[in-house]
């Protein structure tokens, strides 16, 4: 961004963490899962995922995203019993990473179990749509990732329909902002991630990348996550495992465009693809 609207940007209180936004940042994704739409099964294994999420440090990560729970479109829905189980192995090893961890979930059990265990972060992918999951975050002091989702993950891509998504997804945001401000949460604990790829067709999409900006008006910062979506693999061509090089390029759009923290797989290309950015409008 540039330097003079960088005061603008507060920083992002994470827990033990006060996350520097003025500079774009680079969110690294650990799926605990055996179905994920990208890795799936590549990290179910403890180990694993702690060696993937301690690469991801090395190659510069700035925070770490784990979840327990796929929302690939078509995903079925696992308990929160068995959530957690995948989850607070993790967080106990974790704990005390040079990194905030953040966990994607959309269960307010799994919120209150996970910020007992260190996470420093909440993103739901649900947008905290009930009163429960809202009180569950409202009084501790993790970051909230607030995420426009249209359905369920099982139904989502089923012909899904907007008059006007940029619109429809702003107010959608703003409402849920306006209900954790109400409940007494800090403008600084707060991101909003207009959900790409969550029931949302191809056109919608690419409306919500160009218009980021309706996003950015918001007012907290804003996270996008494309990386290896199913929107690169259509603008490509390519297959999921091939889509790196369109998932940087992506990222830096989403950047020039006001995105703030970038959710990917490819940590070290992005991390590159971005202090190169930064040194073109002289952040560095």
């Amino acid at each position: 961004m540039p330097p003079e609207r960088a005061e603008q940007i507060p920083a992002l209180h994470c827990g033990r963490f006060r996350l520097d936004l003025t500079c774009p940042r680079v969110m690294g994704i650990v799926n605990l899962t055996p179905d994920s739409f990208s890795d799936g099964g590549r990290f179910e294994r403890l180990d694993l995922a702690v060696n993937r999420a301690r690469q991801m440090i090395e190659e510069g990560v700035d925070l770490i995203d784990v979840g327990a729970e796929s929302t690939r479109p078509g995903a079925v829905e696992v308990s929160a019993e068995e959530e957690a189980a995948r989850l607070l192995p993790f967080l106990a090893v974790m704990r005390d990473a040079s990194v905030p961890i953040s966990v994607d979930t959309r269960k307010p059990t799994v919120m209150r179990l996970v910020i007992d265990a260190g996470a420093s972060m909440i993103n739901d992918v649900g947008g905290f749509a009930s009163a429960e999951a809202r009180h569950a975050v409202a009084d501790v002091d993790c970051a909230l990732c607030i995420m426009h989702m249209r359905g369920e993950p099982g139904t989502m891509q089923h012909d899904p329909h907007y008059d006007d998504v940029v619109g429809e997804v702003t107010i959608f945001l703003g409402a849920r902002v306006a209900a954790l401000r109400g409940l007494g949460v800090a403008n600084d604990r707060l991101l909003v991630d207009p959900g790409f790829g969550f029931g949302k067709a191809f056109e919608n999409n690419l409306a919500l990348l160009r218009d980021l900006a309706a996003i950015v008006s918001i007012g907290p910062p804003v996270l996008v996550g494309l990386s290896r979506k199913e929107m690169i693999g259509t603008i490509t061509g390519r297959s999921i495992e091939d889509r790196m090089a369109g998932s940087v390029a992506a990222a830096v759009v989403a950047v020039e465009r006001g995105a703030r923290v970038v959710r990917v797989h490819d940590v070290a290309a992005t991390v590159d693809a971005l202090r190169v950015w930064s040194a073109t409008r002289r952040t560095l």
